[in-house]
């Protein structure tokens, strides 16, 4: 009954498209950040790997793989801080504000073509990441009640923002980067070639530029969310829980001290050109310790809460293992792109780094046709459980692909340049890849402001997070051992595949067990992936 007066009371927000105006300031605030952190991303792996004489760092695979999987751990990572400072103090609107700001000087930090540069603008992306990401996905489920059936449409309306973003950037970013038309333009105005790369990170500071202006224009539009705890009515009627003190800020510098320590320490223990890979290890066993301590801080759960956590945590370890394969697609898969693959269409030579266009121009094309599946399904839609098991599963079949294109190379009778294969077999496998995503990543995110209790709604996205962190941080490690031969590859496409399918079919097995400690979730809407 609940749910039906959400849905037909008049006096709930519909001025955008059928959902609270708040949501159009989001959608454009996380389309530009998208499109900031993934314009970078698609020329990050191949900037550093490029030979010092085309402009490139001239790292081996071997040591950018680890490097590019820590700092892309770290992106993912630090929302679990981030949103535990926005639950505890400042609130979501703030936090994001204070990261988007960070986030652009980061990327503008990156465009200077000096290597404290290059480290610096990782570092503040990663930091204003931490700030930004967990807690505008939590003002997205602040715009809706608890019974609103268009929270998880609103969600996917988001997730369109997203991918929109990640659609452009790759083309802005990896055009200006990789181009020779635009090399060459360069030169006629004096600068150096070889800087077109620090022109494509330019661009994705510009891109975080433009989404703060909106952000700020279209501030009046989420004035009830993201407030901080002592204003946000939300929790008025809250069991009052044990205050802040001094101890938790102790705990949480000794924590921080000893992650720093063990890098520092780890670092001279190792010589210079392992350190990064070896101390990748106990940085991410901080992590873990992080997200299990946070998480003890907060106020006391009911035996319901922790039920719902339980969900969260299966949820999370097979969310890392999806996203271990997927977040391949700009390391691993961007060097075979590069290296492998004959990247021309119709007589026209494109930048590899445009291929990181494909999945997000399929989720926007394939998002609405899943979500109305889910809505035909209606009563007999699968759990969220067996959402992600097909996630993972698809995830494995796109390995499969990519397995069988590696072991063609240098047999393909389009080859006229080589040991490379056509650039439609990763089409294919970003095909599987994309389905998969859909089937997880906006489930993911909805099923975390569902789940979670009320003040801990961005503290459990950031743990939601930290599950990409993890996977990210396998992928790089993965990366590292990328050599351009066919055995190895095929073999390590393999591997990856069959660890997904795997897990897949085991998630799929336990899903009863999971489906019992929460109740059936709302039936989707039409925009639902």
């Amino acid at each position: 009954m609940s749910t039906a007066t959400d849905q037909l009371d008049p006096h709930l927000d519909r001025s955008f498209f059928g959902h609270p105006r708040g949501l159009s300031t989001l959608f454009f605030t996380e389309m530009w950040e998208r499109f900031s952190f993934y314009g970078m991303r698609a020329i990050l792996f191949l900037y550093m790997t490029k030979a010092v004489a085309d402009g490139g760092l001239g790292w081996t695979e071997e040591y950018a793989g680890p490097v590019y999987g820590l700092y892309a751990a770290s992106v993912y990572f630090l929302p679990l801080i981030g949103g535990w400072l926005a639950d505890r103090f400042i609130g979501a609107k703030r936090a994001t504000f204070i990261g988007g700001v960070v986030i652009m000087l980061g990327h503008f930090a990156l465009a200077v073509p000096k290597i404290q540069f290059f480290y610096l603008g990782l570092v503040l992306v990663a930091v204003g990441t931490g700030f930004l990401k967990s807690n505008i996905s939590a003002m997205v489920g602040d715009l809706y009640g608890k019974a609103d059936v268009r929270r998880d449409a609103g969600f996917s309306v988001f997730y369109m923002g997203i991918n929109l973003g990640a659609f452009f950037s790759p083309l802005v970013c990896g055009y200006l980067a990789q181009s020779d038309s635009f090399s060459n333009f360069i030169v006629g105005l004096g600068f150096d070639p070889h800087n077109s790369w620090h022109f494509g990170f330019a661009a994705a500071g510009v891109g975080m530029f433009f989404g703060l202006l909106q952000y700020l224009i279209g501030r009046k539009n989420i004035a009830t969310v993201g407030l901080p705890p002592s204003e946000n009515p939300r929790l008025k009627n809250e069991p009052a829980g044990t205050n802040f003190s001094t101890a938790y800020l102790t705990q949480l510098g000794i924590l921080v001290a000893a992650a720093v320590a063990i890098v520092i320490l780890s670092a001279f223990y190792w010589d210079a050109s392992t350190a990064i890979t070896k101390v990748l290890t106990p940085v991410v066993v901080v992590s873990g310790l992080v997200a299990v301590i946070l998480t003890g801080m907060q106020d006391k759960l009911s035996v319901s809460d922790w039920k719902r956590l339980g969900v969260i945590i299966v949820l999370f370890t097979f969310s890392t293992l999806f996203w271990m394969g997927f977040e391949q697609a700009s390391t691993s898969l961007n060097a075979f792109a590069d290296k492998l693959t004959i990247t021309t269409l119709f007589g026209y030579e494109f930048p590899s780094s445009w291929l990181q266009s494909v999945n997000p121009i399929m989720i926007i094309v394939f998002a609405p046709i899943i979500g109305y599946l889910w809505l035909k399904l209606g009563e007999r839609q699968p759990s969220d459980a067996i959402k992600f098991a097909i996630a993972l599963i698809f995830g494995g079949l796109g390995y499969v692909v990519i397995a069988y294109a590696s072991s063609r190379l240098g047999a393909d009778p389009e080859n006229v340049a080589g040991s490379k294969v056509t650039f439609w077999w990763l089409v294919l496998l970003y095909f599987c890849h994309t389905i998969g995503e859909l089937c997880l990543s906006p489930v993911g995110l909805s099923s975390m402001t569902k789940l979670a209790p009320a003040k801990m709604v961005s503290l459990m996205l950031g743990v939601w997070f930290l599950s990409i962190s993890l996977g990210n941080y396998i992928a790089g490690r993965i990366a590292g051992a990328f050599v351009a031969d066919s055995a190895v590859l095929t073999s390590t496409f393999t591997k990856v595949a069959l660890i997904m399918m795997g897990s897949g079919i085991l998630l799929a097995l336990v899903s009863p067990f999971v489906n019992r400690l929460y109740s059936k979730p709302q039936v989707m809407t039409p925009m639902e992936p």
